[in-house]
């Protein structure tokens, strides 16, 4: 199964940083590839699941994930539970950096669910997933530096 790994520093302190990167609900009005995020369920503070609708190159894809939140440890785990793709899963984390800031990271291992074309697919899918995250990372930088800078 591929990995993707996306890490990016922020000047933001991890306890500005946390609360953006855990909002999973305002990912689309800051983030232009995410259309949509609906919270499905939340049963208490630690468990929800969401739907989400997001745009990789030139196709959307929709997908529901169950999501594991630890806000003591700064990270929350998410698996597919139904959509596009044959399997989706990672993590999101925020860690202390040095001089103050954070590391905030975006882990994902996923399957197209096509096998036959997997070996043609999958390190297109990798480098499109990369960049992606990537600009979904800037796009919470921004988001940071702007409600610090509303404080």
């Amino acid at each position: 199964m591929p990995h993707v790994e996306v890490e990016l520093p922020v000047a933001a302190p991890p306890e500005e940083a946390w609360p953006v990167v855990v909002d999973v609900l305002g990912y689309p009005a800051c983030m232009e590839s995410v259309d949509a995020v609906e919270l499905v369920e939340q049963p208490d503070e630690r468990h929800r699941t969401t739907a989400w609708s997001v745009r990789l190159q030139g196709s959307v894809l929709r997908w529901t994930e169950t999501e594991v939140i630890d806000h003591a440890a700064r990270r929350f785990d998410f698996e597919q539970l139904t959509g596009d793709l044959g399997a989706f899963s990672g993590h999101w984390a925020v860690r202390p950096a040095p001089g103050g800031g954070s590391t905030v990271a975006l882990h994902v291992d996923f399957d197209l669910g096509i096998p036959l074309l997997a070996e043609m697919l999958d390190p297109v899918a990798a480098d499109a997933l990369r960049d992606s995250a990537a600009q979904m990372l800037t796009a919470l930088e921004r988001r940071m530096l702007l409600q610090g800078a509303a404080r």
